[in-house]
């Protein structure tokens, strides 16, 4: 998708809760390479064991648990803290339950293979049905953002019975395309594996590792956020590791790259609206993905913010406002 000449730009990194304060600086475009049209195995369904995803939720003063809910999934690396400040702000605006959730390898839910979207979409789906939720807006960002349109997209709501479940569906700066991962991220868990290979017990040396692959210092804040806590002492210095299966997210990179479905795959759709909110300067929707975002969501439409991919982190109030009055929005 890119080349050299390109002028090229840096997406922010969410640490934690400080998405209001972080700003983006120029450097490079998502680390999104190239599309793909060919053809490349099915990930099936089968022997896909949901697991209980981790969250943390934000209930309003009457107290409604379930109905009309918003769902957010965070990106690669990230976790539900990513999301921590919009979600306060969408339960109290929109008078709404709130869930961030914890995809699985990431963050504090499960470890659990397959890192697939049918995987991830099948954890989100029995969240839902667990939590007894109804009507639900679901949001995702990057990789988040492909395991909503995963769950739209799942045959399992072409079932009657489960037509309450999904109502609004947001999809932050990612199209349902088939793709591959830039190098850097592959980087990333080789500067992870060799922290914990290395055995250092400082966050300042673990920086240093990460500025061999990753010269932005606000990325690779971001990414000692999977560290996991130590009780470590001057007199007894720990270890660092990360809570993240190293292996099995090398492992799956190519697939979180990917997607499961494409134009013509049983011709299959979701009817409800969406909304796709895109990063100016970033390529991730782009003119190529509009036929394909069309066939799968008929209903869509497209709103750009100027930030890149952080679209959210880079450009909370807009990104709230877009978010909110679609919510409220009866036709969407």
């Amino acid at each position: 998708m890119h080349n050299e000449s390109q002028p090229r730009w840096k997406q922010i990194a969410i640490i934690d809760d400080v998405t209001p304060k972080v700003h983006a600086r120029l450097r490079s475009d998502p680390p999104l390479c190239r599309s793909h049209g060919a053809p490349r195995r099915h990930m099936s369904s089968e022997n896909i064991v949901p697991v209980d995803l981790d969250y943390a939720s934000y209930i309003p003063p009457n107290g409604n648990k379930t109905d009309g809910a918003l769902v957010i999934l965070h990106g690669l690396f990230g976790s539900k803290r990513n999301f921590t400040s919009l979600s306060k702000l969408f339960m109290k605006d929109l008078n709404i339950p709130v869930y961030a959730l914890d995809l699985r390898n990431q963050g504090t839910s499960p470890r659990a293979k397959p890192m697939t979207y049918p995987a991830m979409a099948a954890d989100v789906l029995h969240f839902i049905h667990s939590h007894r939720l109804s009507h639900v807006s679901l949001l995702g960002h990057s990789m988040g953002g492909k395991a909503a349109m995963s769950v739209a997209l799942h045959p399992s709501l072409d079932d009657p019975s489960n037509a309450h479940l999904l109502s609004k569906l947001i999809v932050a700066d990612v199209a349902p395309m088939r793709a591959e991962l830039c190098p850097e991220f592959k980087g990333y868990i080789a500067a992870m594996r060799q922290i914990e290979d290395t055995r250092l017990t400082s966050r300042k040396d673990a920086l240093r590792v990460l500025e061999a692959y990753e010269p932005d210092p606000t990325i690779r804040q971001f990414l000692l956020t999977n560290l996991n806590p130590t009780s470590s002492s001057a007199e007894q210095p720990q270890p660092l590791t990360f809570r993240v299966p190293l292996a099995t997210l090398d492992a799956a990179i190519p697939e979180i790259g990917w997607f499961p479905h494409a134009p013509g795959d049983g011709d299959r759709s979701w009817d409800g609206p969406v909304l796709f909110v895109k990063g100016s300067k970033s390529a991730y929707i782009n003119p190529h993905a509009i036929p394909t975002m069309r066939a799968f969501f008929p209903r869509h439409r497209v709103e750009t913010l100027d930030a890149g991919h952080w679209v959210h982190g880079e450009r909370p109030e807009e990104f709230r406002k877009l978010v909110e009055e679609f919510i409220r929005s009866p036709e969407a």
